[in-house]
């Protein structure tokens, strides 16, 4: 699924054995079956099966990565924020950025400009 937003988000879900639910446009997208470890994004797991959602070992999850150049085999240093990941030695916890939001709608062709005030309903 693409997510259409102004700051270029995109659904990514499946590379090689690997998952990232939300990739940022502005960096890496790996192809289909790349291996390479370098989609980066929010929501994110390396050796896993993300088409039936199973993991392989708990050492790779985070949930927040920046945009990096950082593909596997020479990179040692991935970039993330917070320290909510997997133990896994080139996983390395940094600041966080902010906070994340994800809106759904069914319907909503839309979504306000930024700096608009939201409300609990939003009229499309």
């Amino acid at each position: 699924a693409v997510v259409s937003t102004q700051s270029g988000h995109y659904g990514r879900g499946a590379y090689g054995n690997n998952g990232c639910r939300i990739a940022l446009t502005e960096g890496h997208l790996s192809g289909a079956n790349e291996n390479d470890d370098n989609t980066h994004g929010l929501g994110n797991d390396y050796r896993c099966n993300p088409l039936d959602n199973t993991r392989i070992g708990s050492l790779w999850p985070h949930d927040v990565s920046n945009i990096q150049d950082c593909p596997l085999g020479s990179c040692n240093h991935v970039r993330l924020q917070g320290t909510d990941h997997g133990s896994g030695s080139s996983l390395m916890s940094g600041p966080v950025y902010g906070s994340y939001a994800i809106y759904v709608s069914m319907d909503a062709h839309k979504f306000p400009e930024p700096g608009q005030q939201l409300a609990q309903e939003i009229k499309v």
